[in-house]
């Protein structure tokens, strides 16, 4: 029998990171949640409790412990990276960060990007921005990954995986909001915003997401990889998908050239190639086998 994996999930009490504890547990890991205590952790988990912007409470909740695989769902800034990165330093044989599709924000590309687009070891890193600022942080999302990514990436020391995750879709547990604000305007027949050049993107569904950061646990590569479904969707498949659950309601689709648009709408392609993924030798599905699940899931916890 082999030896039970020690598994850390930094944020894994909720949507992804429940799933991904779930299925550690199922394969027989030992896995420890750790989170600052505003949600319990899921039963046969070990609970650490910290305040992870906190350097000498996460130490002092880590005390002596070490771990094959850390998978931290909640870096959001190349502070925290900052911290973890040290704080992990000689106690972890790989660490895993789920990052996003948001770092190839740059990246006007009609073709699927790849992980060369975007090299962390090259990102420069200005930890003095207003990172604590949550507008900032909310504005320059994909900029305090790429800077969290460029920090855990310096040390060649450090076996670190940044998990570049595409839009994420599906269970009655989003807390996201997004697909609801499509069919709370496909129910009412209000104006859907979208941009004049309306641009694709890749998603996963979410437990397509848990099942490759779980995958991901058992392997050993390091470096950038993207997670993300075969097959692009426009906003106009969505509302598709969300109207044959509404057959009451109305698309009504507004061009917007300059201005706020819906979310999942896009004035550049967020298109990701996930052949490193593929070729390392997981399976992903096609986004449009599993996006009237996704829809039908969302709908049912709406009013």
């Amino acid at each position: 029998m082999e030896t039970p994996r020690e598994v850390l999930v930094i944020g894994g009490s909720r949507y992804v990171g429940k799933r991904l504890v779930a299925r550690l547990l199922a394969a027989g890991d030992r896995v420890t949640v750790l989170n600052r205590g505003s949600s319990a952790a899921p039963p046969g988990t070990v609970h650490l409790v910290a305040d992870r912007d906190d350097e000498s409470s996460l130490r002092r909740a880590l005390g002596t412990r070490t771990f094959d695989v850390v998978v931290d769902q909640v870096c959001y800034t190349p502070r925290q990276a900052a911290i973890a990165r040290r704080a992990f330093a000689g106690r972890v044989r790989r660490y895993v960060m789920t990052s996003t599709v948001e770092v190839y924000e740059y990246e006007d590309s009609i073709a699927l990007v790849r992980e060369d687009a975007v090299d962390p070891t090259t990102v420069p890193v200005d930890p003095e921005l207003p990172w604590d600022d949550p507008a900032f942080l909310d504005s320059h999302y994909g900029e305090a990954k790429r800077q969290a990514e460029s920090v855990f990436s310096a040390d060649p020391a450090f076996p670190f995986t940044a998990v570049r995750v595409a839009h994420v879709l599906g269970g009655d547990d989003d807390f996201t909001g997004r697909l609801a604000h499509y069919a709370d305007r496909i129910r009412t027949g209000e104006p859907i915003a979208v941009p004049v050049d309306n641009q694709p993107a890749t998603y996963i569904h979410v437990e397509e997401i848990a099942d490759f950061l779980a995958w991901t646990v058992g392997q050993d590569f390091t470096g950038p990889v993207n997670a993300a479904s075969h097959g692009l969707l426009r906003t106009e498949e969505l509302c598709g998908a969300i109207a044959a659950h509404l057959p009451e309601g109305k698309t009504v689709l507004q061009l917007v050239e300059l201005g706020e648009v819906s979310p999942f709408s896009f004035t550049r392609s967020y298109g990701m190639d996930n052949f490193r993924a593929t070729r390392l030798g997981f399976t992903f599905g096609d986004v449009r086998r599993w996006l009237p699940r996704a829809v039908a899931e969302t709908l049912a916890k709406a009013p």
